[in-house]
């Protein structure tokens, strides 16, 4: 019988755990991944920002979440010498109406506590030569990271603190009685006081495995990303974001500093018909199945129709995607798009076709599913981590 047990290798699955021995030393604990390695979906694909938390609600949980763990983030990198880089971000708007939407977004992010900068035009050019705008806000809390690195170093962690760590381990049964909750996979069995799944793009179906009330529906939307080529990779010194369009659910597509030194590009937000196929045109029966039956999922695309065509037709068209990056960066050419891996985002949705922005818990009397997690979920994983961990412990 183990005290705990964690379903998914992903940064939240794995700062849960971490958090949870740190508050418990000696417990014994479980964490199941199903595939070969840790961060191997959402954590491993992300675009590696250590977000300042400028865009969400004030007094959100994407907001408190946030701030405390960029925070919390920096310490863990500097404490176990992992590279990170506060390079900065600058929000660019290219016309008026922009330029509106940045004013009200530097007003936000001073109701979250935060210190943006407003750059002019001629500063714009300032600091970065290459960027064309009427204006900006600069966020020098804004950092970058690899997030996989942060994860292998929580497994790392975890496993020399006692746990034990079981990847290529599917979960396929999930049974809660009064004394305890038993987890199957292939023929295994295990028994566990506490249950947490952190399953992102499976986080429905396995929180409905487990018996929990599930009306939401997670829809995948496919980031694809393109790398700039090695002789580009001093384009820009900080990150470079659109000012974002309120009404949509999205950053929009931007230039951001690797921590391998590189440049990336994206990403779009495209509809996946696969939760976990990364390459293009990926299709999965289950999952399209899945779309076509939940009514939501029609309202959300009826109620974002002119959005979802213009980013299928960048999708399907290079030059259309190169257009959006040329609004702020008019010098790339078509030939600095070069091929790098998309990303899979879990959204959850409700019937009435409505993103869930914020994040989403489904809880039975021993299980606990993080259902919704939206960046900056990695960026937040170690305060969510020990919000999660203090309701286990006030239940077991």
């Amino acid at each position: 019988m183990y005290d705990y047990c964690i379903i998914g290798g992903g940064i939240v699955g794995l700062a849960t755990a971490m958090k949870l021995l740190e508050r418990r030393p000696g417990a014994s604990l479980l964490l199941l991944e199903k595939e070969a390695r840790v961060a191997s979906h959402q954590t491993g694909h992300n675009s590696g920002v250590i977000h300042a938390g400028i865009y969400y609600a004030p007094g959100s949980l994407k907001a408190k979440l946030c701030t405390a763990g960029a925070r919390a983030t920096r310490e863990f990198c500097t404490t176990h010498d992992i590279p990170f880089d506060l390079c900065g971000k600058l929000i660019v708007a290219t016309n008026s109406v922009e330029m509106r939407r940045i004013d009200a977004l530097y007003e936000r992010a001073a109701a979250n506590g935060l210190k943006l900068e407003r750059v002019g035009s001629s500063d714009l050019r300032a600091l970065e030569p290459n960027i064309a705008g009427d204006g900006a806000l600069l966020s020098p809390e804004t950092g970058i990271v690899d997030y996989r690195l942060i994860s292998q170093k929580m497994a790392e962690l975890l496993v020399a603190a006692g746990a034990s760590l079981r990847c290529n381990t599917k979960v396929d049964h999930i049974a809660e009685d009064e004394s305890a909750v038993t987890i199957g996979a292939g023929g295994n069995t295990w028994r566990a006081r506490r249950l947490v799944a952190c399953t992102g793009l499976q986080s429905d179906r396995l929180a409905r495995l487990a018996g929990a009330k599930v009306g939401f529906r997670i829809v995948p939307f496919r980031g694809e990303y393109f790398r700039l080529p090695s002789d580009k990779s001093d384009l820009v010194r900080h990150l470079i974001y659109p000012a974002p369009d309120p009404d949509l659910p999205f950053l929009g597509i931007h230039l951001t500093r690797m921590i391998d030194g590189s440049i990336t590009v994206g990403p779009n937000a495209v509809l996946g018909l696969s939760r976990e196929g990364y390459p293009k045109l990926s299709f999965n029966l289950r999952d399209a199945f899945d779309l076509a039956s939940f009514g939501g999922f029609w309202k959300l695309v009826a109620g974002n129709r002119k959005h979802a065509l213009s980013e299928l037709r960048n999708s399907l068209w290079k030059r259309g995607y190169l257009e959006e990056c040329r609004k702020y960066c008019p010098s790339l050419m078509l030939d600095d798009l070069q091929p790098y891996e998309a990303g899979i985002r879990a959204q959850a949705v409700t019937p009435k076709g409505e993103a869930i922005h914020d994040f989403l818990f489904v809880k039975t009397p021993r299980t606990l599913h993080v259902c919704n997690a939206p960046s900056p979920a990695a960026t937040s994983a170690l305060p969510i981590g020990e919000m999660i961990a203090v309701e286990c412990l006030e239940k077991v």
